[in-house]
């Protein structure tokens, strides 16, 4: 098995493992999409489905069996390079969800991630900026 899709099959496992732990107001909110990408196309559903279960329900992260960094109002968000780079490629504890994504899926949720949680940038990203990120 080529080690990208080795890689993908992890994070969907961990994914899995993530969402099954957390705990969710509405149980269809917590689940993964069904395979090995993600169906759902808007950013907060995304943020609800993917990134909630560690940046917590209002982005402010949390500290238990590890540090999940808060989003809210982060400064790091002001260049849209970075988090378009963390999302596609991922850093440290965080899996690069945006393999499991689409260009427009991670413009959406990094639109939204910088347009909540006290974030207010609002030049948004695009599809293109992604496919530029992934080269």
């Amino acid at each position: 098995m080529p080690a990208k899709r080795l890689k993908s099959l992890a994070i969907v496992a961990l994914l899995s493992l993530i969402a099954q732990a957390a705990p969710a107001q509405d149980a269809s909110k917590a689940m993964l999409s069904p395979g090995f990408t993600f169906a759902e196309a808007g950013g907060e559903e995304l943020y609800a489905n993917v990134c909630q279960a560690c940046h917590m329900l209002d982005g402010k992260g949390a500290i238990g069996a590890g540090a999940y960094p808060s989003l809210a109002g982060d400064k790091n968000l002001e260049a849209n390079s970075y988090p378009l780079s963390i999302v596609v490629n991922g850093q440290r504890a965080m899996p690069p969800v945006g393999q499991l994504m689409n260009d427009n899926q991670v413009a959406a949720v990094v639109n939204y991630v910088r347009t909540h949680f006290g974030n207010n940038y609002q030049d948004a990203v695009t599809a293109a900026d992604v496919k530029a990120v992934r080269r």
